[in-house]
């Protein structure tokens, strides 16, 4: 499949890096010339997709996360994987208020939240080998 722009990235799962990997994902998602509001909704995706990977995908370790960007016609792909820990159930995971976090510092609202700013959310995983989300948002043409 062609694209019109792919942009891949991979970085340290670090807390500080979840702000540029919403930097990052918005520079390319610019492209498409979204509005203000679709622009604030990819970065809150992806920043949640981050954020599981880091907090809930390598837990206390370090890892890397990969990022990669698709863009065909108005259409966004964003994938974040990691190689962490994996989900053994990925619909208890993604059914909100669920999280294998601290209960005081997490919300379980991750999946929710992606779900919510984008056309579609994919989840992969495997126990011990990792997990893969991907988000899909069809931008409409501004006139």
């Amino acid at each position: 499949m062609k694209y019109d722009n792919c942009v891949k990235m991979e970085f340290l799962s670090k807390s500080c890096n979840e702000g540029f990997s919403r930097t990052a994902v918005a520079a390319v998602a610019a492209q498409l010339d979204p509005t203000l509001e679709q622009l604030s909704e990819i970065k809150t995706a992806v920043s949640e997709a981050v954020t599981n990977a880091i907090v809930h995908g390598y837990r206390d370790k370090l890892g890397i996360i990969y990022i990669t960007i698709k863009l065909r016609g108005q259409k966004l792909t964003v994938t974040v994987r990691d190689r962490g820990c994996g989900i053994s159930d990925i619909e208890k995971a993604r059914q909100p208020l669920f999280t294998t976090g601290n209960t005081a510092e997490r919300s379980g609202m991750g999946f929710t939240i992606m779900e919510s700013f984008m056309d579609k959310v994919s989840v992969r995983s495997t126990v011990g080998g990792g997990t893969k989300v991907t988000l899909e948002k069809t931008l409409s043409i501004r006139r």
